[in-house]
């Protein structure tokens, strides 16, 4: 299908709709009552359901992958953008992007085909290949490998917390408690 006004329209009335209900349970006839559609027209833009959930996980991508850009632009080492990226993934605007995020990603686990398939695996290769280029140019091999996963790790572990607790003092006050023991 090509990507018309209508179905970019309607593409981004359902990434709001999902933000705030998730896509679990996502069934096409309250959808497209809500975003001013029919499940006939959804179908004839997007091809099946499926489809349609794969365009609202890229959809989210792309946020994330907006955010990466901007630290691209940026030149500061390993810490500093563990810092950086915590501080967006603790904003409380993102919330909603997130709890998506996780739920595509928990679902990519099950290693289903579908619109999940690689969810998960896409998103650790965009993390971990901006967090390569932040460290330093000497910094190769298994071991920078391993300190770029274990942030990832971190980061990913402490959003879960703070998306499961609401606790931003407590969890943000870990992240920079590891941050400060890798920089120092």
């Amino acid at each position: 299908m090509t990507d018309s006004a209508r179905k970019q329209e309607l593409l981004e009335a359902a990434y709001q709709y999902v933000l705030g209900n998730g896509l679990a349970d996502m069934s096409l006839r309250p959808l497209a009552r809500q975003i001013g559609s029919s499940p006939r027209v959804l179908l004839f833009l997007f091809g099946s359901k499926e489809e349609l959930i794969r365009a609202l996980l890229a959809r989210a991508r792309e946020e994330e992958l907006r955010y990466l850009a901007k630290l691209r632009d940026e030149r500061t080492g390993l810490a500093a953008t563990g810092w950086a990226v915590w501080a967006w993934l603790a904003d409380p605007a993102h919330r909603a992007l997130l709890a998506l995020w996780v739920e595509g990603y928990a679902r990519s686990l099950l290693g289903e085909p579908g619109p999940w398939a690689d969810f998960g695996r896409d998103t650790v290769r965009d993390w971990l290949d901006l967090l390569a280029e932040r460290q330093a140019a000497d910094s190769g091999g298994p071991g920078a490998a391993a300190e770029r996963t274990l942030l990832l790790a971190v980061l990913r572990g402490a959003l879960l917390d703070l998306l499961a607790t609401g606790d931003t003092e407590r969890v943000t006050s870990a992240v920079q408690r590891h941050l400060r023991a890798r920089s120092g």
